[in-house]
């Protein structure tokens, strides 16, 4: 099944030439200029990837990834847009995009990136087994499945934010430096703001919270972050 990618983006001198370079690179392609047809139609399903400008006619792209998220989209979100603040990419983050690109952009990089977050948001297919019993917290993060767990419900959670939470549970009670963080779950290459770890982990921590995990993510100043248990948990 071929990948589909939602292009977002009313400029007609950057939006033409992004589609044909994605369709040349095998990508199923649709390109819409307005916000409230893009929430439709991420809405409607069989969306994988957007690319999402933020300056669009009808509404802020903020808004169109926050309502998309809310909505429950999982897939992968890559802002771009012209605006360059460091309010702008940390707000885009904080409301669940998981990549940021300022025009102009290379389309080689703005490739790259797309290919390694579709990368990590598909499942591995592994042969069917009995489902491993819940961790003592009741947090269960299912790396082969992609999928996270408290008790019997499943939290959804955005790419980064599964990345983010599996590497914390793999180090359970240790503390995972934010190099580490943005080493595995990004790039290594990363130029971007530090502040798009602190945004990832804000989330999850409320989407925990909100699913009464008994767990909490510790931010330990200056190093990390380390996943630990509730006492008594």
């Amino acid at each position: 099944m071929s990948t589909h990618v939602l292009v977002v983006e009313d400029d007609d001198k950057i939006a033409p030439p992004l589609v044909r370079t994605l369709e040349r690179e095998g990508y199923d392609v649709e390109w819409v200029t307005e916000g409230g047809p893009a929430v439709e139609r991420i809405a409607s399903g069989a969306v994988d990837l957007v690319l999402l400008d933020l300056g669009l006619p009808d509404m802020d792209g903020l808004e169109v990834c926050r309502q998309a998220r809310d909505g429950g989209f999982s897939g992968g979100i890559i802002i771009l847009t012209a605006r360059g603040g460091e309010l702008d990419r940390v707000v885009g983050l904080d409301v669940g995009a998981d990549d940021y690109l300022a025009k102009p952009f290379a389309l080689a990089e703005l490739l790259a990136r797309a290919r390694a977050l579709l990368r990590r948001s598909t499942p591995v297919e592994v042969a069917a087994a009995p489902a491993a019993a819940p961790a003592p917290s009741g947090l269960r993060v299912d790396v082969a499945a992609r999928r996270i767990w408290v008790g019997d419900s499943e939290v959804a959670a955005t790419t980064k934010e599964f990345e983010v939470l599996a590497l914390l549970d793999e180090q359970r009670g240790a503390v995972v430096t934010r190099e580490r963080l943005t080493n595995e779950v990004w790039d290594e290459n990363w130029f971007g703001s530090t502040k798009m770890v602190d945004a990832t982990v804000g989330r999850l921590r409320q989407k925990l919270e909100e699913a009464g995990a008994p767990v909490q993510i510790t931010n330990v100043r200056g190093v990390g972050f380390r996943l630990e248990d509730h006492a008594g948990a």
